[in-house]
């Protein structure tokens, strides 16, 4: 009777391929969100693009927006800020890794403590911060009443774009690095004790055994985390329009410009298929420059 009732199940499960493509039947979920918000719209923006009103394919909507006043600025406010952050990010995501891994006594609730911007959207950090640096925000309110300040000082202003670009590095890398933090930490943990007991029997300083034990095992990590921040990083959009809004131009809020405001699709999927031609060629450069030696072999 068990062994009739077991048949079914295992007809099912035959039928699935359970015992092999388990893993891929957990997977599909995931492709599938993939593909119906990611991979469908950007096929959309990409025909959108060069097209043109009679359904013909076209290069002007790329010209008109190089020609845009804003354009020029876009490109170097997004390149400063992702070349800016993500180092940033990068080395402060590694330094606190390194420290959680030591495992010290609380070692759990301060990789909690720096994970918590996680859960937090872009437009919340910005907000967030845009209540810090706000002429009667925390810190003009803080510095006043520890008498530095007789007077607020005005952080975001258009007159002081240096100073709105540094408020967006200090919100946004305070948001995000926690993602690469988490990748780091993950990467890290994957690292076995016996490379560094060996080191440790060599005689190798805490300093060597970073840099050539833990480092070169921590290259697909590495490699994962800068494509993806470095990807959300031409990205950026809320963090800016919440602090600077228009004073501060990106590539993201060009294209959110062109579609809301000026009512042009075909301008603004060009800036987002700009945006994903160089998310393509970082993907590229950090795939080439962190080829492990066994890929570079064959």
């Amino acid at each position: 009777m068990a062994v009739a009732n077991a048949r079914p199940g295992h007809k099912l499960r035959q039928a699935l391929g359970t015992d092999t493509l388990l893993p891929y039947w957990l997977l599909l979920p995931s492709i599938l969100y993939l593909i119906l918000f990611f991979v469908v719209p950007l096929s959309q923006a990409f025909f959108v693009a060069f097209q043109d009103a009679d359904g013909g394919w076209t290069l002007e909507h790329f010209r008109k927006m190089m020609r845009d006043f804003r354009f020029d600025d876009a490109v170097k406010y997004t390149f400063l800020l992702a070349v800016t952050i993500v180092p940033l990010q990068l080395i402060t995501a590694l330094i606190i890794a390194l420290l959680v891994n030591l495992r010290f006594k609380g070692s759990q609730m301060f990789l909690y403590i720096c994970a918590i911007p996680l859960g937090l959207s872009d437009l919340a950090a910005g907000l967030v911060w845009l209540s810090i640096f706000a002429d009667r925000g925390y810190l003009n309110s803080l510095l006043h009443a520890l008498g530095l300040l007789e007077r607020p000082v005005t952080i975001l202003s258009y007159e002081h774009v240096d100073w709105l670009f540094g408020a967006v590095v200090v919100a946004e890398h305070w948001r995000a690095t926690a993602i690469v933090l988490v990748v780091l930490v993950a990467g890290l943990q994957m690292i076995s004790k016996d490379y560094l007991e060996s080191a440790d029997v060599l005689g190798a300083s805490r300093l060597q055994k970073l840099w050539y034990v833990i480092l070169p095992l921590l290259r697909p990590s590495l490699q994962a985390a800068l494509i993806i921040r470095t990807i959300f990083a031409f990205e950026i959009f809320a963090v800016v329009i919440a602090l600077a809004g228009d004073f501060l131009p990106v590539l993201a809020g060009e294209a959110y410009n062109w579609y809301f405001l000026y009512q042009n699709l075909n301008i603004a999927s060009a800036y987002a298929v700009l945006i994903m031609l160089i998310s393509v060629i970082i993907t590229a450069f950090y795939l080439r420059f962190f080829r492990l030696k066994e890929e570079e072999r064959r």
